[in-house]
């Protein structure tokens, strides 16, 4: 018998901890909540972004309380996001087996990026 995948929720539980939900009922209650949420939370991530980008292309100095303000909606949006991401690539299929030389240049790129 195959174990119930567990989906990623985008909101946190009562202490903080991440929140999942059987990931066996795409079309239930709680699966619809979680994808208008996530919808919501990419749709606030793009405004952010465009204020962010707006204040940034008009060249002229950003208060500090301004700059305060930007970093955390822009952090907030970043880690809503990121956790979307993650939700989703987990309902993910497994991928095909890479080609020898796709994996081989997947590695590289991927030891580049710690180094």
């Amino acid at each position: 018998m195959e174990a119930t995948r567990l989906r990623l929720l985008p909101w946190p539980g009562p202490n903080g901890q991440r929140t999942y939900t059987p990931d066996d009922s795409p079309n239930g209650d709680v699966a619809r909540l979680a994808d208008r949420v996530e919808a919501e939370q990419i749709a606030t991530a793009g405004s952010v972004m465009a204020l962010a980008k707006g204040m940034l292309d008009t060249g002229l100095p950003i208060e500090p309380n301004e700059c305060a303000y930007l970093m955390k909606r822009l952090t907030e949006c970043l880690f809503d996001v990121l956790r979307v991401a993650e939700s989703r690539g987990g309902r993910l299929p497994a991928p095909n087996p890479l080609e020898p030389e796709v994996e081989r240049v997947l590695e590289s790129k991927s030891l580049e990026a710690t180094s």
